[in-house]
């Protein structure tokens, strides 16, 4: 009882919003992405070269929002790598995104030795991060400081930028369009809708949310960069993404859920509790979500197949009908 005591207190609230918050700018490049029709299984490597490219801008630069620049335009850079290989040289989506994935994992180690000289984790002495926002009227409580002030940037708006994306993909014209191509392309094409102009402002759209979500790891969640420090988090993105059947609210939900379950693994760690175990809660709950979605997805699809068939016989049924009339 001690031990749970411990774990659940408030700050857990804190704690859970913190490591949600890369996970959910990286979702919402996965629903961009997948209501195009597109699974871009590169956000990863996307988010890696953000959290590289961010963090030595803004180290070179002396400015968060150089860093924040340069992140957002090297996750669009890579995600029109992405775009161009598979829209217009008609090459596989998970090969293309694999291969931007290794190309992150290797380019950012070289360029790290190259640059400065250091394997494993760049840190220096005065690291420019993103800007903490605090409340003063919630400083005076620790309650009320942990759950309403020192958050970094994207915590507080993380929230926002889902609303936003939601907003525009159910309630303004290009995200009915976006919607539509990822739906039914030969639909979509009918109607004149330019199809690869649209999946390829979903990629790069995409891309701009990934390098948001790199800058974040590396200038906000820590301050520092380190080798592979997305860590499978852009997996845990299209997790959630299809948990949340493309929807970003239903999606965000999902990555709660992870960031829950990452803050818990920790403050099991810090208890006593066996590293590997800890270690494997973060995918562990990564599998079950993905498994509820597919056993949903397959219930869904088993419904509208049933209820097709039941179509079809009352239209038969229909037909011999008027015949014997």
């Amino acid at each position: 009882m001690e031990m749970l005591s411990s774990i659940f207190t408030y700050s857990l609230l804190h704690a859970t919003l913190r490591m949600s918050t890369p996970v959910i700018l990286a979702t919402m490049a996965a629903v961009v992405s997948r209501q195009g029709g597109i699974t871009n299984i590169g956000i990863e490597g996307t988010m890696l070269f953000g959290a590289y490219f961010g963090f030595v801008s803004a180290y070179v630069s002396g400015s968060w929002i150089w860093g924040l620049a340069a992140s957002v335009l090297a996750g669009v850079l890579a995600s029109a790598v992405i775009g161009v290989v598979h829209l217009k040289y008609n090459t596989h989506i998970f090969v293309t995104g694999f291969a931007v994935n290794m190309l992150a994992l290797g380019l950012t180690r070289f360029l790290l030795q190259q640059m400065f000289h250091v394997s494993g984790a760049l840190l220096v002495d005065r690291p420019v991060t993103l800007p903490i926002l605090r409340l003063s009227i919630a400083e005076g409580n620790p309650i009320t400081a942990s759950l309403f002030s020192s958050y970094s940037l994207f915590e507080p708006l993380a929230p926002l930028l889902v609303a936003g994306v939601w907003y525009g993909l159910y309630r303004t014209s290009a995200g009915l369009r976006l919607r539509s191509v990822g739906l039914h392309e030969p639909a979509a094409r009918t109607a004149g809708i330019d199809v690869r102009r649209t999946k390829m402002a979903a990629i790069l759209l995409s891309g701009v949310f990934a390098g948001m979500a790199g800058a974040h790891l590396s200038m906000g969640y820590s301050s520092m960069f380190v080798e592979n420090m997305t860590n499978g988090r852009g997996f845990m993105a299209l997790a959630a993404a299809n948990f949340g059947g493309g929807n970003p609210l239903y999606a965000c939900l999902g990555c709660l859920v992870f960031g829950f379950s990452d803050s818990v693994a920790i403050r099991l760690q810090s208890t006593g509790f066996p590293a590997q175990f800890v270690l494997m809660i973060p995918y562990l709950v990564t599998v079950v979500v993905l498994t509820s979605a597919m056993i949903g997805h397959l219930r869904r699809s088993d419904a509208a197949r049933i209820a097709r068939k039941l179509a079809d016989e009352v239209r038969v049924d229909g037909k011999h009908a008027d015949k014997t009339w």
